[in-house]
């Protein structure tokens, strides 16, 4: 029996194409289809893969790694720490845009939505992919971490001069994926309320764009 892929951008798929025919990925299609007859799931299934849609592979410049899609009605569209126009920025978005803002000057905005800083090369990836309404952390290690943990691993093997934004303990636990000598690294307390304001000032924003120029490569305009 043929393996259907996701629908998910060309170059993305040839990078990956080996880890979706995996046991693990195998496995993981079969819960996520039987969940689906049991639960509401987040984001829906059109948006699964958005990040890696709204940022082909080879334009990948800095990567932003998130834990669980939101799991309120409406929230998660495949973003990392994103939100869809007219939802309500949630709290860890809010001090994000608190910190640019600190950081760069840029105005906190009304919206959540980080489209634009997908479309500009900024990969918002969630080491989980998918969620159950109401239920936080309910598609954890069910089979999307090695899934993530390759994607992670693949874009420092196979490309130079990325920069990893890994946020709280569960986003610097990656660390070991990423060659250090080709990608800078740069890690900080997660930007959620409950870290207790340890992730401002860490400079995040302009430290990225000050590299991106050592690497010849355009600044992210962070505003959105």
């Amino acid at each position: 029996m043929e393996v259907k892929t996701p629908k998910i951008e060309v170059n993305w798929l040839n990078a990956l194409k080996g880890e979706f025919e995996k046991d693990y990925f195998l496995k993981l299609k079969g819960f996520l289809e039987e969940e689906r007859t049991k639960f509401k799931l987040f984001p829906p299934g059109s948006l699964i893969f958005n990040a890696f849609n709204l940022t082909p592979f080879d334009e990948v410049k800095v990567v932003i790694l998130g834990q669980d899609p939101y799991h309120g009605l409406g929230q998660a569209h495949g973003l990392s720490f994103s939100v869809p126009d007219g939802v309500r920025p949630p709290p860890s978005l809010v001090n994000i845009f608190k910190e640019i803002n600190s950081d760069l000057g840029i105005s906190v905005p009304g919206s959540g939505n980080l489209t634009r800083w997908a479309t500009q090369g900024v990969l918002l990836l969630n080491a989980t992919l998918t969620v159950r309404e109401n239920q936080a952390g309910s598609h954890q290690n069910k089979g999307w971490e090695p899934f993530t943990d390759a994607v992670i691993k693949t874009l420092s093997d196979k490309k130079s001069g990325l920069v990893f934004l890994l946020w709280g303990n569960y986003a610097k636990n990656k660390v070991p994926l990423i060659d250090a000598t080709k990608h800078l690294i740069l890690t900080a307390p997660h930007p959620s309320p409950l870290a207790r304001g340890g992730f401002f000032n860490c400079k995040h924003f302009s430290k990225t764009n000050g590299y991106l120029k050592t690497q010849g490569r355009k600044e992210i305009d962070w505003s959105v």
